[in-house]
Formats: C-alpha cells, structure tokens, sequence
C-alpha cells in the first residue's frame, strides 16, 4: 500500500489541515457579537455553509469575482433567513470575518502529528484556494508554517485549483515533478481531480464521508496517510 518513488508531498490547507468549519463558526460567533448582530448561530450556519460552498464554486471556475463572493454569501444567507441587514453592515461583516479568522486555528486531529513524520521523510508544501491576505496568517497563528518548503496561493498564480496551471506553478517553485509528487486535500474537483487529471497521484482526505469511487485513494484520519506515505 505504501507509495513509493515520492520526495514531494502537496497539501490542501482549508479543510485538510486548518479545521476551517470549526474555525469559521467561532469567527462568525465573535463578530455578531461585535457588531450586535441578532441572529441564532446554528440556524446561520445551517444555512449559510450550503450557500459558501456555492459561491466557492462559483469562485474556483473563475465565474464571480472575490468581491462578490465575500459580500454575496452573506447578504444570501441574510436574505434566507428574512434577516433584514444593510449592505453597509454586510461589508462590515465581510471585513471583520477576514480580519478575525486568523484568531482561530484549531487544526483536525492528527495535524501535528502527521506534519513531524512526513517532514523527516518528504519535502512538505502547501497548495491553497484561500485568500492570499488570510492563509498566511492561518499558517503562522496555527504554528504549523514551518513545515512546508513552499507555499503556492490560486491569487499568486492567477486561476484556483483545479485548474492545471496552479498545480503545474507548485511543482516549479518546489522543484519537484509529477512523478515523485502526491497531493493530498479535501475536495474531490479540485484537489483530487484537479491533481490526477494532470498526472499527479492524489489522496482524498475524506473527513466529510462522502462515497468515493473505488479508484481515489483516501483517508478518514490524517494518521491513515501513514498507509500509503
């Protein structure tokens, strides 16, 4: 089962290893609370992470720009709920929810651990839809930026995963090549896909349980990727 012939293993950070959902809520929780905005979290929530993933759709096939995924999933989700706010308010909200996100890093079980026994055998790098503004700081404030050699944005690069050019710019900067590389994330399309129509082995690190085909090699745990690695 292991995989052999690898020097470069290439993660996912949002969903992969910043426990991005955990994070998110307790963003939004701080900034209802700044702003007194009256609104019951968990029934927010609910709606709001249907319509996020949406718009990030939306986002990765260069359909809508950053602006209006930032203040479209909110003024939807508002709308949803017949929760009347003033656009003024959504892009206050907007802002505060990028400048309070870096406050919060849980990582998902297994993170750390798994970042030690990787990096003494491979070089580690990081291959990120996220805004370029935010990541960094993900990486900084979760203590965890030290693992990776290189660190490829979709805004440093001009298109988002699954696009080949993204994946095609990290092997460069790392210098490493489709062959001795993996790529390990979340998101079939982009992560999974996006990597193994390029060529590039890929592992899908299937937190959300969704059903895969029996040909995508995956994890629940971040610990299983000793199996193969």
């Amino acid at each position: 089962m292991k995989i052999n012939n690898i020097s470069h293993v290439f993660f996912d950070l949002d969903h992969t290893l910043w426990d991005f959902d955990k994070n998110s809520a307790l963003t939004f929780e701080k900034i209802f609370q700044i702003n007194k905005i009256d609104v019951e979290l968990e029934a927010f929530l609910e709606i709001y992470e249907p319509i996020n993933f949406q718009y990030w759709k939306l986002y990765r096939e260069e359909k809508i720009e950053k602006s209006k995924l930032r203040f479209g999933r909110l003024h939807d989700a508002f709308n949803a709920m017949d929760v009347k706010i003033k656009p003024s308010m959504i892009y206050k909200l907007s802002d505060d929810y990028i400048t309070h996100l870096c406050t919060f890093n849980h990582l998902f079980e297994g993170t750390l651990e798994i970042l030690e026994y990787l990096q003494a055998k491979y070089e580690l790098h990081i291959i990120t839809n996220g805004f370029k503004e935010v990541q960094q700081g993900k990486l900084n404030n979760a203590n965890i930026n030290h693992f990776f050699n290189t660190v490829t944005n979709s805004e440093m690069v001009g298109v988002k995963k699954p696009n080949p050019k993204i994946f095609n710019q990290a092997l460069n900067g790392a210098k490493a090549t489709l062959e001795n590389s993996i790529m390990i994330g979340d998101n079939l399309e982009a992560d999974v896909f996006g990597a193994l129509n390029i060529g590039l082995d890929a592992i899908c690190f299937n937190y959300h349980n969704e059903i895969l085909n029996g040909d995508v090699k995956h994890v629940d745990n971040l610990l299983e990727l000793k199996q193969y690695l």
